[in-house]
C-alpha cells in the first residue's frame, strides 16, 4: 500500500510539474462557499519576458448551490506603474440555460471548475508586477455556491 501511495504521489507531481507554459496561477477559497459583493479578489502576478506573448483566464469553481446560469465579473488589470490596461465586465455561462446541466471540469462531487479567456495572445510591454482584480458584478450581495476565484497567466506562443 505504501509503495502504490508513493508511485501515485510521485505521478502526480510530475503531472504538477509539466505545466511549462504557466507563469502563475492563483485561486482564492473563500470558507464559507460565498463570494461577497464586498470580496474583491485580487491576483498580482510577474511579467518577466516581455518578447512573449500571454493569455490570460478567469478562474472559478462553484458547485451546483449556484443559482444562475451565468456569473458576471468585472475586471481590472493594472501595470507595474498602477495604470490599467484593461477595465470589463465578462458574463460566463456555468450553467446550460435551458437545461441546467453544469459546464467545465467536474471535480469532486457536485463541484465544477472553469477557465475563461480574458486575453489571448496579450502582449505586456514592461516587465514587472501587474494586479488583475475580480469583483462580482450579480443582483445578489451574496452568491452562495461560488467556492473560489482566480487567475492563471501562460505563455502563448513565443515571438
Amino acid at each position: 500500500m505504501t509503495k502504490f501511495f508513493l508511485v501515485s504521489a510521485g505521478l502526480l507531481l510530475l503531472l504538477v510539474g509539466c505545466d511549462s507554459t504557466r507563469v502563475h496561477e492563483f485561486n482564492l477559497e473563500f470558507s464559507d462557499k460565498t463570494w461577497k459583493i464586498a470580496d474583491k479578489v485580487t491576483v498580482d502576478f510577474e511579467i518577466k519576458d516581455t518578447t512573449l506573448y500571454y493569455n490570460v483566464y478567469f478562474n472559478v469553481r462553484n458547485s451546483l448551490d449556484y443559482p444562475y446560469s451565468r456569473l458576471f465579473v468585472n475586471y481590472t488589470m493594472v501595470d507595474p506603474k498602477n495604470v490599467v490596461l484593461e477595465k470589463k465586465m465578462v458574463g460566463n455561462y456555468l450553467f446550460d440555460q435551458k437545461t441546467g446541466e453544469p459546464f467545465g471540469e467536474t471535480g469532486i462531487g457536485d463541484l465544477f471548475d472553469h477557465q475563461f479567456p480574458l486575453m489571448k495572445n496579450y502582449k505586456f510591454h514592461q516587465p514587472g508586477l501587474y494586479k488583475i482584480t475580480f469583483e462580482q458584478f450579480m443582483r445578489k450581495d451574496t452568491l452562495e455556491g461560488v467556492m473560489a476565484v482566480g487567475a492563471r497567466v501562460e505563455i502563448a506562443q513565443k515571438k
